[in-house]
């Protein structure tokens, strides 16, 4: 894939970007494959210009439509839970929000399928990701609760937003040996990796975490 353009704000965001890696790095993450796909990846160009100063800092950013795109720290410790140390063929992810995690998950796995419940907030988001030309992305308005079945199963499935229970349907579509990494609970959440192992699965909280909710049927 082409390097991203990273014209639009007045810094050096190849720069920034090696310093937040840096600080992704001194935080924990490790992975090297992440840490490269990170480094990759223009974070600002998915904010709105107003904040785009701020889109290296290590905090969630307002992105419209009452969402969030998420810290990097999160998105970098969520794939590399996903990734696991090992390659990624067909990975779904919940909730598309800004298209952020979507273009970082794109330099890491084969096929990434992205869907969002939104509809007008991933028209925006087309219209952002269009330039990029990413051919191993595709989006999709729906409901992210329900995945997506016809390009099931997936090797990994991330969901970016707090669910109460982990959704059933999301379990169906994980490919035996898959992981699901999905943020759970309502006033306090907690990010649960699920493997889906020939005898069933397995779930193991990690860390707290702080999402907004992960809402049924389409807007």
């Amino acid at each position: 894939m082409k390097e991203v353009s990273t014209s639009g704000i007045g810094m050096t965001s190849a720069r920034t970007r090696a310093r937040m890696v840096e600080r992704l790095r001194a935080a924990g993450v490790q992975d090297p494959i992440v840490l490269a796909a990170m480094n990759a990846v223009p974070r600002h160009i998915f904010v709105d210009e107003a904040i785009a100063s701020r889109a290296y800092e290590d905090s969630a950013l307002p992105i419209g439509s009452g969402q969030t795109i998420s810290a990097p720290y999160t998105v970098a410790r969520m794939v590399e839970l996903l990734r696991a140390g090992k390659k990624l063929g067909k990975v779904l992810e919940v909730g598309t929000g800004c298209g952020y995690q979507a273009t970082v998950l794109s330099r890491i796995a084969r096929e990434v399928y992205s869907v969002e419940r939104i509809g007008q907030l991933l028209e925006k988001t087309r219209a952002r990701l269009w330039p990029l030309k990413i051919r191993n992305l595709r989006l999709k308005h729906t409901d992210g609760s329900l995945g997506l079945p016809e390009a099931a199963p997936y090797d990994g499935i991330i969901v970016a937003a707090a669910a109460t229970s982990i959704p059933p349907a999301l379990l169906d579509q994980l490919a035996p040996g898959g992981r699901l990494v999905i943020p759970v609970g309502v006033q306090e959440q907690q990010l649960v990796v699920v493997e889906r192992h020939e005898e069933g699965f397995t779930e193991t909280v990690m860390e707290p975490a702080r999402f907004v909710p992960l809402l049924e049927d389409m807007a």
